[in-house]
């Protein structure tokens, strides 16, 4: 029996994450901490509860509905004890200003493939499909039930494509190969002690699946996010080409992703530090330069944005 991931989010008619109309999936759980992530509810294995204080009145539901007592009034305000959640996701039902939501869902694959189908005319007419995305989809622990899915979305003919940062032993992404059109596949930073700072692991895992996926054949588009004060120069450009030249990757597009900050009001609302005092977003002219960069080394297709 293939171990239930949770979903934190279905999104339809989703443009942004591979060709044509999609719908993405997202999964919870990722082994990878970037410090510019926009979904911080992503992060985790497990559910987890959403307090947005900004839409709280502070009408005392919940207080009086937790069974944990995670939530208490303070000076006219409801103060949130996380440690003593246990995302049971009652207070949820009684929030009428919407301020709480909870992060994570259970689905069996029957139900996620077949919630993924109502919209098959749709990717039909779109040249679209499903992606799978996270977090991390490819985490280990939920690769019976990843297969699955991709399985029976395969079947019915619906084109599947796969957001990953490749850090995943390499016989989980071997598993999905034959269900899989495009894998959207992130190069984060180049420089090995940089990508330790800015993401958590090293990265030499990550280049060496690229490798071995761009040797089987597998459909990349090579997925480049750029963020001022960390890895927005020509140097970081430049090792990206070099690298992918040398070790002859045969990326179908390359797509050059400028930071944003939307995500940031999450973090407060899962009680996460977020570090916008070391980024910044990179200058349109300074995104179209580097995509003459990769234009004037032959790539043919590169894309600003998703």
């Amino acid at each position: 029996m293939a171990e239930t991931p949770y979903i934190f989010n279905i999104q339809k008619f989703s443009t942004h994450d591979g060709d044509g109309v999609r719908t993405t999936i997202f999964f919870k759980g990722c082994p990878l901490r970037c410090m510019w992530c926009h979904n911080p509810e992503s992060q985790h294995y497990y559910k987890e509860l959403i307090f947005h204080q900004h839409k709280c009145t502070t009408c005392g539901r919940c207080v009086a509905k937790c069974k944990q007592g995670a939530n208490s009034i303070v000076d006219g305000k409801i103060v949130f004890d996380r440690s003593k959640c246990t995302a049971c996701g009652v207070c949820t039902d009684w929030c009428i200003t919407e301020a709480r939501e909870l992060a994570g869902k259970e689905y069996t694959v029957d139900a996620l493939v077949k919630e993924a189908m109502k919209d098959k005319i749709f990717y039909e007419q779109s040249g679209g499909g499903v992606t799978l995305s996270g977090g991390e989809v490819m985490a280990s622990q939920h690769m019976d039930y990843v297969e699955e899915v991709c399985r029976k979305l395969h079947e019915n003919g619906v084109s599947i494509f796969i957001d990953t940062s490749g850090y995943t032993d390499y016989k989980n992404l071997k598993r999905i190969l034959p269900y899989v059109d495009v894998f959207l596949y992130d190069i984060k930073v180049m420089d090995p002690e940089d990508h330790k700072k800015y993401i958590g692991v090293d990265n030499s895992l990550i280049l060496e699946n690229l490798k071995k996926l761009s040797d089987e054949g597998a459909g990349l588009y090579i997925r480049l996010p750029i963020i001022q004060q960390v890895n927005a120069t020509d140097e970081h450009i430049e090792s990206i080409i070099h690298f992918l030249k040398e070790n002859n990757i045969h990326a179908r597009q390359v797509n050059l992703l400028p930071y944003h900050d939307i995500g940031k009001g999450k973090y407060a609302s899962l009680d996460m530090e977020y570090h916008d005092d070391e980024m910044s977003v990179p200058v349109s002219e300074l995104m179209e330069h580097f995509k003459s960069m990769f234009e004037e080394q032959g790539f043919n297709k590169v894309n600003i944005g998703g």
